[in-house]
């Protein structure tokens, strides 16, 4: 694979090994890494990005996002109340309730509007989600935001101030 195709990827925490499901989900980045080249396809949207990964993605157990009409939105609760009824719901690009994850696929807000962030959050938040994986581009606007996303984590991580109720965050540069 080319220097201009490669897919970036890092786990957290540093201190754990990322999981065999995190690898499969690399495994099909790597798969679309020249359709999907942030370096080379500068204005595509992150919904074109997910529909070259749906296939894939639902072989492993995800559900997919298909649009952002409610029927095709990917709803994971986050509140409960009477009765069992949801009352707060989050969406989410894709979801593997099987195994603990979500999935989401940033362009080009990611670091320019904090979508990360909120990511984070969402995912911290969400009813049976273990893990994250977060999806930026490589490269934005001439800014490097796997770099940029890259540093926010390690310095989450490594100071230890910000205890995240997630096992890990798989952070993709595409």
């Amino acid at each position: 694979m080319s220097e201009s195709t490669q897919i970036n990827w890092v786990y957290f925490p540093k201190s754990s090994p990322p999981p065999e499901f995190g690898l499969l989900i690399v495994a099909l980045f790597e798969e679309v890494a020249e359709v999907i080249d942030s370096r080379t396809r500068t204005d595509q949207p992150s919904d074109t990005v997910m529909a070259r990964l749906r296939p894939g993605l639902e072989k492993l157990g995800f559900r997919v996002e298909k649009g952002k009409s409610a029927e095709g939105k990917i709803v994971v609760p986050v509140l409960f109340g009477r009765k069992g009824k949801v009352l707060k719901c989050f969406n989410a690009d894709a979801h593997a309730s099987s195994k603990g994850w979500v999935l989401e696929v940033e362009a080009g807000r990611a670091v320019d509007n904090n979508q990360f962030l909120k990511d984070i959050f969402q995912a911290c938040m969400m009813h049976d989600v273990l893990y994250l994986a977060i999806a930026v581009r490589n490269r934005y606007r001439n800014s490097d935001d796997f770099t940029k996303v890259e540093s926010f984590l390690e310095t989450l991580y490594v100071s230890g101030r910000l205890q995240l109720p997630l096992k890990g965050i798989l952070l993709i540069g595409y």
